[in-house]
């Protein structure tokens, strides 16, 4: 995955936008104003990407644990949040979807039922 596939994905989804709300690095992705994804451009450039995602807590305990790749969210909630390394990672771009659709969803699903109805 590249960071333009990664951007097509995410901008493919209900209601999301970007947006560079710390700094010029920092690409965030945003469902009805909420994060779901954020990674850093500067990553990409220099060939050790990352993102972090939303994640259920008992299963971010699990990717963890299963995966060299996925480690607790760096400056972000270790509890909600993970830091999933796309470079030399053990993880196919299938799965990755799949992860970024999990942050999507559970940020979805932490909105009132008005927002959710929306999409």
């Amino acid at each position: 995955m590249n960071i333009e596939q990664l951007h097509n994905y995410c901008l493919s989804k209900k209601a999301v936008t970007e947006d560079f709300p710390f700094d010029e690095d920092v690409l965030v992705f945003k469902v009805l104003g909420k994060m779901f994804l954020l990674t850093s451009i500067k990553s990409w450039e220099i060939g050790n990407p990352s993102i972090n995602l939303k994640c259920d807590p008992d299963y971010a305990q699990e990717l963890r644990a299963e995966y060299e790749s996925i480690e607790p969210g760096y400056h972000m909630s270790k509890i909600h949040w993970n830091t999933v390394k796309l470079y030399n990672s053990d993880l196919q771009p299938k799965f990755i979807l799949e992860l970024i659709d999990h942050s999507y969803n559970m940020v979805v699903k932490s909105m009132p039922k008005k927002l959710r109805d929306t999409l």
